[in-house]
């Protein structure tokens, strides 16, 4: 008799981004909110999120969303975002998959044509319009969290690079935006890799020099990402297209462009004055995949101008699958698990 320890999972993709999408295996965890169980986990279960994103079941560039029980009665499930930097309060890729998942579980029954619900992640309910056509959900519409510029073109010297000007927005994080002309790039997939190199160096300089606080949270950790932003064209009338960049960790630019580079973008064009409320960006990914962000609002909180805006996406289920924990595989690190891991005796 050994015990096995199982996770069933949905995974999915939208833009390119993996979301391991936990929809069982994980038992009731303690906290009266979304917000409070993904704490829980951040100081008392990290081995979750290490397990899925490392040898043997993972790799660093996909995320994981685990299904949780709401705390706002509005909300249909909670998610809690797992991402290799840790735990994001909010996701824009992560919200379309997680959204898609629901979806096609079943969890939220599918009803042809538009239709609207809510999930609650740790950043709190989240409005989502789906659009489905015959049986296949074609489009997700999250809220994005409200986006402000912090720092507006400000520099820093960066050994190796010289002065690099950049500026600073919060969208769910706090983003570093850099043009990606200025340091020779055309955001094509050949320069993936020296792109994730160079944004790490910038980063670790801006880590290195100052820190960075949210006009209500206060301080919320060191700057951890880089968007690096190509030219921006008119398309249409309010409708604007950019090539664009995410860098999210040491070695891993996001096969999409992200929701919340997305949000930091339109935060950025509304500070410079070239958006309005009802325009449009489309950011497209070194792999050509894209989200559009929508400009809503804006509204003054102290200093800043928040800018409200929505992303809309395309979520895939990519497989469906259980995986099988098992604790004598040396690749695989239990400690911290079995408190959290529905088991069961396997003869």
């Amino acid at each position: 008799m050994t015990p096995e320890l199982t996770l069933q999972l949905i995974d999915t993709h939208a833009g390119g981004d993996v979301s391991r999408i936990v929809t069982g295996g994980i038992d009731h965890l303690p906290g009266d909110s979304v917000r409070a169980q993904m704490e829980y986990l951040r100081d008392d279960a990290d081995g979750l999120r290490r397990l899925l994103l490392e040898e043997p079941y993972g790799i660093p560039e996909m995320s994981v969303d685990l299904l949780v029980p709401p705390s706002d009665p509005q909300a249909a499930a909670g998610y809690i975002i797992m991402e290799v930097m840790g735990y994001p309060i909010y996701s824009g890729s992560n919200t379309i998959c997680t959204a898609t998942a629901v979806l096609e579980s079943g969890l939220v029954p599918k009803q042809e044509g538009e239709q609207e619900f809510f999930l609650e992640s740790p950043a709190g309910l989240v409005n989502i319009k789906a659009v489905v056509k015959n049986g296949v959900v074609e489009a997700v519409t999250c809220e994005g969290l409200p986006s402000y510029i912090h720092t507006y073109r400000a520099s820093i010297r960066v050994p190796a690079l010289g002065e690099v000007t950049y500026s600073v927005a919060y969208s769910g994080g706090f983003y570093a935006l850099v043009d990606a002309q200025s340091l020779g790039f055309s955001l094509t997939r050949h320069e993936e890799r020296e792109l994730a190199d160079v944004a790490h160096q910038i980063v670790e300089a801006l880590q290195a020099e100052r820190g960075f606080s949210h006009y209500t949270l206060g301080d919320v950790g060191p700057l951890p990402f880089l968007h690096f932003m190509g030219p921006v064209q008119q398309v249409a009338q309010g409708y604007y297209r950019s090539r664009s960049a995410t860098y999210v960790h040491p070695g891993v630019i996001c096969r999409s462009t992200t929701g919340t580079g997305t949000s930091a973008r339109l935060a950025l064009m509304n500070y410079e004055g070239l958006v309005r409320p009802g325009d449009r960006l489309e950011t497209v990914s070194l792999r050509d995949t894209g989200f559009i962000g929508e400009f809503s609002a804006t509204e003054q909180a102290g200093d800043y101008q928040i800018v409200k805006n929505n992303i809309t996406g395309k979520g895939y289920v990519i497989a469906r699958s259980d995986i099988v924990v098992n604790c004598t595989d040396s690749l695989v690190e239990c400690e911290g698990l079995h408190h959290i891991l529905s088991s069961r005796v396997a003869s």
